[in-house]
């Protein structure tokens, strides 16, 4: 069988593309990721139903948020965030994470991750989350939120 020169080059091209579909993914979570994610996910959980008492479940007795907009900063507790968050409305809401950086040692950990907050299906606006978190009697809680939140968010 007579190959070209080319041909012996498209054999390691091919090898390596095969190998990039059965190669794991460069990031997966680990477990401890995961549990230290959930108070997130929950919280977002409650702020979709609007339930001021999911909201506040996973969240640290007197925690609390800042949100930076058109770099202002409003601060206030987790509380009173749940409550304003909490009233019912007539609007679905509903806050995505993607592509969390998550840190940890031992009891204290922090997440960064881009979001959109979305309004009946649309995004109403988008940046970065930073959580803070504590872990105690074995529970993860989120201790801080701050979050930037603008609205020239990329289209979906």
């Amino acid at each position: 069988m007579k190959t070209s020169p080319q041909s012996h080059l498209l054999l390691p091209l091919a090898l390596a593309l095969c190998a990039s579909f059965l190669a794991p993914p460069l990031h997966a979570a680990t477990p401890e990721e995961t549990a230290i994610l959930a108070p997130i996910h929950a919280m977002f959980e409650g702020m979709t139903k609007r339930d001021a008492a999911a909201i506040k479940e996973p969240t640290l007795p007197g925690g609390t948020m800042v949100l930076m907009r058109d770099g202002k900063p409003t601060q206030m507790t987790l509380e009173a965030f749940a409550d304003r968050v909490g009233k019912p409305g007539t609007s679905h809401i509903e806050e995505r994470i993607h592509d969390p950086l998550v840190r940890f040692d031992n009891d204290l950990a922090v997440v960064w991750a881009p979001f959109e907050f979305l309004v009946d299906g649309k995004v109403d606006h988008c940046g970065t989350d930073l959580f803070n978190l504590v872990r105690t009697d074995g529970k993860w809680l989120i201790a801080s939120v701050a979050d930037t939140g603008r609205k020239d968010c990329p289209a979906q």
